[in-house]
């Protein structure tokens, strides 16, 4: 063994619960079962949550004010040396909580290891992990505003420009892109709604519920639970430190988020190929190719795209974790951190390039008008006009369907044949026909805009004046 592959390993003494055990742990073991490679992220809420505790401690009397201050202080001390990168990780103390813990103990002496009184490492960890979410939402849930904010400036920008819509990726009738980017909207919206949803779960308190069966200590939760700003405290111990629900719902939020992006970037992918070319992508998103000159690939959202599989992933690890374990904590919940934070991280990520780059995309209009006068668009229109010349819905798609097989034949549209071609499929066509079969006439008779609405994009939690966005009039409806 090289010595950069060394354990730092501990003898049996040094180790916190080390009085039961008569040998050390074995190195491997060490270094297999440690989790603060990965869960260091949390000290600045392992450190907000003793303080709290120690606060706490001190107002029912288990500690006394000088103690609680000494902690205090330390803590603090402790924090700014992990901020500064002086602080010295050790995979022999395990975790996060163990290694602030020991540093403490180090910096004041006995007093720090009075910290720990009244819980267990089982209801810290799940109340380091929901103060870290519950600030991780908030920040998502500002990106998330932002994107929102940006499609609402890019539908109101492009209320005007028509383009084919699609079902079975096949032309079915004319929108705008206006239109369309405000189903994307409509899709974040619910992502907004089921976050903040979320939310309210993750913010409840499970500290006090100590190992699985609370403590004899006259702690006080409702207590703790207001200093971290938690809603409640939780009601069963138990399920307090064994519940990893919120962190399932959370990836179940994020792969739904993930799965309306993916569709976002599919369509973006198309649009701005060749064979499409309705939009273009500034060159800052995108990159090149190392062989091919012309090429400019969308990468960003390519890899969107393919993060929704990572983030889908992780959603299934979790949910596969929590499956048939029985009560209370178990050791198999340490492998519940990496999947929640990757997903924490990718989500983060995505939301970001997308919030920059969609009030940047730069809609082709005529590319996209040309596009939605091919595959005979205003085809439903004609049926439309003849059912209400008094014929059967049934025989007004029939009469149609001849006359877009006409115009297959022909090689023409529906709006540029002839009164007397459209007439011989039937009797009531009329001059009044191309009224309805222009793409510009279809925007105006039959169709009014929607009254704008106010729509609450941003989230509530947070600590700032609630952002109300004006959606611009790009939503349309019949009549």
């Amino acid at each position: 063994m090289t010595d950069q592959n060394k354990p730092d390993q501990a003898t049996t003494s040094e180790k916190p619960w080390g009085g039961r055990f008569s040998e050390p742990t074995d190195a491997f073991v060490e270094r297999f079962t440690a989790s603060v490679g990965f869960d260091q992220r949390l000290y600045h809420h392992d450190i907000t949550g003793s303080i709290a505790h120690a606060t706490m401690l001190a107002a029912v009397g288990v500690l006394t004010e000088e103690e609680r201050d000494t902690i205090i202080e330390g803590l603090k001390a402790v924090k700014e040396d992990i901020e500064a990168g002086t602080f010295e990780w050790s995979v022999s103390l395990e975790d996060v909580h163990m290694n602030i813990e020991a540093r403490l103990t180090d910096r004041i002496g006995i007093t720090g290891k009075k910290l720990h009184t009244g819980r267990s490492r089982n209801d810290q960890v799940a109340t380091d992990i929901r103060l870290y979410l519950r600030d991780e939402i908030d920040v998502i849930a500002e990106e998330l505003h932002r994107l929102q904010l940006g499609l609402l400036d890019l539908a109101e920008r492009e209320a005007e420009t028509i383009m084919p819509g699609f079902t079975h990726l096949q032309t079915a009738q004319p929108v705008t892109f206006g239109h369309h980017l405000l189903a994307w909207y409509e899709m974040l919206v619910r992502d907004a709604e089921r976050l903040q949803d979320c939310r309210k779960r993750v913010n409840v308190m499970p500290l006090g519920a100590a190992a699985l069966a609370g403590t004899t200590y006259p702690i006080d939760r409702n207590m703790t639970a207001q200093l971290l700003g938690f809603d409640r405290p939780s009601e069963n111990s138990l399920d307090s430190v064994s519940d990893r629900d919120f962190a399932i719902e959370f990836c179940s939020f994020s792969a739904l988020l993930m799965t309306h992006l993916s569709r976002f970037s599919e369509e973006l992918v198309l649009w701005t190929s060749a064979q499409f070319d309705f939009v273009d992508l500034p060159d800052r998103f995108c990159t090149g190719s190392s062989i091919m000159p012309q090429k400019k690939n969308p990468d960003v959202p390519e890899l969107v795209r393919g993060k929704t599989g990572r983030v889908n992933g992780h959603l299934i690890s979790l949910l596969t974790l929590m499956k048939s374990q029985p009560l209370a904590y178990n050791k198999d919940n340490q492998e519940d951190k990496e999947p929640l934070f990757d997903t924490v991280d990718t989500i983060k990520g995505c939301l970001k390039a997308y919030a920059d780059m969609i009030p940047a995309i730069r809609a082709k209009a005529d590319n996209m008008r040309v596009a939605a006068k091919r595959g005979f668009s205003t085809a439903t229109d004609l049926a439309d006009y003849l059912v209400k010349k008094g014929v059967a819905f049934r025989d007004a798609h029939e009469i149609v369907g001849k006359s877009v097989a006409f115009g297959v034949a022909e090689g023409r549209d529906l709006a540029d044949m002839t009164l007397d071609e459209l007439k011989q499929f039937s009797d009531v066509i009329g001059e009044d026909v191309f009224d309805v079969l222009t793409l510009e006439a279809r925007s105006r008779p039959g169709i009014t805009w929607v009254a704008p609405r106010r729509i609450r994009c941003g989230p509530p939690s947070v600590e700032r004046a609630s952002c109300w966005a004006e959606s611009s009039q790009v939503t349309r409806r019949a009549v």
